[in-house]
């Protein structure tokens, strides 16, 4: 049972279960099982092989120190991604991934300035100074940069690696982290090109199950390898939970 994961585990979470026949990349192939009722089955032995090899990349990743940012926006995996990331002191972006996050990073880090710049603002006496109408703006401004920023700002320098919830929903991001020359590794469903990562998870990336026990596991080893201890308890997300999709807005 390689890095307390198991086969049965990834059953009872429907990290098998791929997508439906007619919406397939033909370079998962080679990780898909049997077609059922429309469905693929993905092959769990595979996976568990590529786990091994994907979580013994990040444990060496955490041991010397590096960061990974947590990328997943579809509206399964949110809460998940943001609870996560949180626990292992990593940084994400759940809700929209802003175009030049990485390529643009001076920018984007600027905003994250501003952001940290209105917190301030807001925790102090100056801003009952300003008149109602630029206090309002500026609540405006503040509430639309910590959602689109708040979990971006933990990170200081260009991560050392991207760990993604779906690859084809995150494009935008596995585009210019390839262009900057930063490892991706990614849970990756049959729709997705396993060429355009580096550590690849075949498995359910749709499921809250399959998505929470994934990053679950990721999240203690990361935890463990680096306070050499017993993490704590991985978050949870209630049964059937309804997250509600990323608005498209610009922060």
């Amino acid at each position: 049972m390689p890095f307390n994961i198991s086969i049965k585990e990834l059953l009872e979470a429907g990290v098998h279960f791929g997508h439906e026949t007619k919406r397939w990349n033909p370079k998962m192939k080679r990780y898909i099982y049997a077609e059922r009722n429309g469905i693929f089955i993905i092959d769990l032995q595979k996976t568990m092989v590529e786990i091994e090899r994907t979580f013994s990349y990040i444990q060496d990743l955490s041991m010397r120190g590096g960061t990974i940012l947590f990328v997943g926006t579809k509206k399964q995996a949110q809460e998940i991604v943001a609870l996560e990331a949180e626990r292992c002191g990593m940084p994400y972006v759940n809700v929209r991934w802003l175009g030049g996050m990485l390529t643009n990073y001076k920018t984007i880090a600027s905003r994250v300035g501003r952001l940290a710049e209105l917190e301030e603002l807001f925790a102090s006496e100056e801003i009952n100074e300003r008149v109602k109408t630029e206090q309002v703006r500026l609540k405006h401004e503040l509430d639309r940069l910590q959602k689109y920023l708040g979990g971006f700002r933990h990170l200081k320098r260009l991560p050392d690696a991207l760990f993604v919830i779906d690859p084809s929903k995150e494009a935008i991001a596995v585009k210019e982290a390839r262009k900057l020359g930063i490892p991706i590794v990614a849970l990756a469903d049959t729709d997705s090109d396993p060429d355009l990562v580096d550590y690849i998870i075949p498995g359910n990336d749709d499921a809250i199950r399959a998505i929470q026990l994934i990053l679950s596991r990721v999240t203690d080893l990361i935890v463990e390898t680096r306070g050499g201890g017993r993490p704590a308890a991985p978050a949870s997300v209630p049964a059937g939970a309804e997250e509600v999709a990323g608005e498209e807005a610009q922060a």
